[in-house]
């Protein structure tokens, strides 16, 4: 499940939420990421490097890295993008 906190052009943030087992699979887009952990254990493949991230950690992703993660304890991330991303708004 994926909330809209904010958006504008230029920013946007979301709150989305993990079952446990959650494979978000590898992807890239043109827009910069940072991701902040609220709840759960994620470990995030950003370019061939997994990062563990745990409540409190956060992660920048750059523009067009190749990037995805898995959750296997369940959880919920805030994730911020810039420019917003217009496929969230499509739905």
């Amino acid at each position: 499940m994926c909330q809209i906190l904010s958006e504008l052009i230029q920013l946007m943030a979301v709150k989305i939420w993990f079952e446990k087992g959650a494979i978000g699979y590898n992807h890239a887009h043109r827009h910069s990421q940072v991701t902040y952990v609220v709840e759960g254990e994620f470990h995030f493949n950003i370019d061939g490097v997994t990062k563990i991230l745990k409540p409190g950690d956060s992660c920048l992703i750059p523009p067009f890295a190749d990037h995805g993660a898995t959750c296997p304890t369940g959880g919920i991330l805030i994730d911020t993008f810039s420019p917003a991303r217009e496929d969230f708004l499509e739905d």
